[in-house]
């Protein structure tokens, strides 16, 4: 039995039932996809993501559909990655080095000493990614063994004894730049440790990418190969508690009656599993949540990704830490032809949002005074809409704060011996190729098999 249908889940159940086992995979959403499935199904909003829009890590999507036998994906490279702008009227768009092939284009936009900076810090990114993805991406999830050898052999690199905040300080352009890598984990990026700077080198060195379709087509074909395989989905259906006999769970009651199962996946919030468990939502600071608005064009404005700065960066993490919206959010903005995905951070308190309308209104005037688009539609995601995948709507679970922060838990709870859990909230961590990793290795577990990278873990 598998819980939940996003991405993570979906891999549970592909590998699974690969294996010859009868899957059924329980989801209260109306379809597959998780996050990314959030939407109205009505109104032709069904087919817009509400959650990722890219691709990186561009080697798990291929090596899924190698395992799958699925024809090879439509991938293309976003040049440039994102395009960046500053209420100072100033624009960044870096390439990344492995689709460019050169950074000459990157540092021609930027000063000498902004050059310098930018070179340190993004071979910074690079070695703290090399280093650390062996252990905590590709590989089974680390015991104190291999936490101790990592910690020896290259946790000095990492900097341990400093936070990202004062690592990547370098001037009022490229600090907020670098520091927004950490929100792909749900970190304050001015609570997170350095060793999160790690993640810019996935956009920065291996790109950004389109898939045909979307990520939302992505999850909608993953699921039919499932379906054409044999595996049965119950949409709807609502886990309420888990039964436990002797060290094992055997049942889960839900919205649509009981289900039985000999062995158990659960690819939701490791919080909610806990809770179902009755061992209560995990004790923990929550990262953030998102506040989304689906958008319409009136044409067809090609594909890009804007990323626009406040001109206070630290005024967006004090609100949301105080458990506010912000009144001055960075907007992220997903440009795909005739529609498009407009994002800021939230805190994981869906109470906070007393009126969604109201405050997608108030976005849209903000981005209309950076970014004039010709919008005809618009449907608002809120962090009440996140939180049915995800405790407090946390995109990804437990924020990763503090020296030990970024290490996600493990697959398994204690005390049972025939439940796994995986995706975003578990090891190895946030985004679609981590949970889709996490899926099909968590599968591999009760089944036996070795870690398998899915090809991320070489060069293409």
């Amino acid at each position: 039995m598998v819980i939940g249908s996003g991405f993570a889940g979906l891999l549970s159940a592909l590998r699974l039932r690969q294996a010859g086992l009868a899957v059924t995979v329980l989801d209260n959403l109306d379809r597959p996809g998780g996050k990314a499935a959030l939407g109205p199904a009505l109104g032709g909003w069904a087919d817009f993501s509400s959650g990722p829009t890219v691709v990186t890590m561009p080697g798990v999507f291929r090596g899924v559909h190698g395992r799958l036998g699925l024809p090879a994906p439509v991938l293309s490279p976003a040049r440039p990655t994102t395009r960046y702008s500053y209420p100072d009227g100033r624009t960044f768009s870096p390439e990344a080095l492995d689709v460019a092939g050169s950074l000459d284009s990157t540092l021609e936009q930027l000063s000498p000493h902004e050059g310098r900076d930018y070179l340190r810090l993004l071979h910074a990114s690079r070695r703290m990614y090399e280093d650390a993805a062996p252990t905590f991406i590709f590989s089974p999830p680390p015991g104190r063994l291999e936490l101790a050898r990592y910690a020896l052999t290259a946790g000095h690199r990492a900097a341990p004894h400093l936070s990202l905040a004062q690592l990547v300080q370098s001037g009022p352009h490229l600090t907020p730049f670098w520091l927004r890598f950490a929100t792909y984990l749900g970190a304050n990026p001015y609570r997170a440790p350095a060793v999160l700077h790690n993640i810019a080198w996935v956009e920065l060195g291996q790109g950004v990418w389109h898939m045909a379709g979307g990520l939302g087509g992505f999850a909608a074909r993953l699921a039919a190969e499932a379906r054409h395989l044999g595996v049965t989905f119950e949409h709807g259906t609502q886990v309420e508690h888990l039964v436990t006999e002797g060290g094992r769970v055997v049942a889960a009651h839900t919205s649509q009656g009981v289900f039985t199962a000999d062995a158990w996946m659960s690819a939701t919030d490791r919080s909610l599993t806990s809770k179902w468990l009755g061992r209560g939502p995990e004790p923990q600071t929550r990262g953030v949540s998102g506040f989304a608005v689906q958008l319409r064009f009136s044409e067809d404005l090609g594909r890009a990704h804007h990323l626009l700065f406040p001109p206070e960066y630290a005024r967006e993490w004090r609100d949301i830490g105080a458990g506010n919206l912000p009144a001055d959010p960075t907007l992220y903005l997903h440009l795909d032809g005739e529609r498009g995905f407009l994002l800021v951070n939230a805190p994981p308190r869906p109470e906070a949002v007393t009126d969604p309308q109201e405050y997608a209104r108030f976005l849209l005037r903000r981005l209309a005074a950076r970014l004039p688009l010709p919008i005809t539609d618009w449907h608002a995601l809120s962090p009440a809409d996140y939180a049915r995948t995800a405790q407090g709507g946390a995109l990804y679970g437990r924020a990763p704060h503090g020296l030990t922060g970024s290490l996600r838990p493990g697959w398994r709870f204690a005390g049972l011996s025939n439940l796994v859990q995986v995706g975003g909230t578990v090891h190895p961590g946030g985004g679609v190729p981590l949970s889709m990793l996490s899926g099909w290795n968590g599968a591999g577990t009760l089944l036996g098999l070795p870690y398998d990278g899915l090809g991320g873990d070489r060069a293409d």
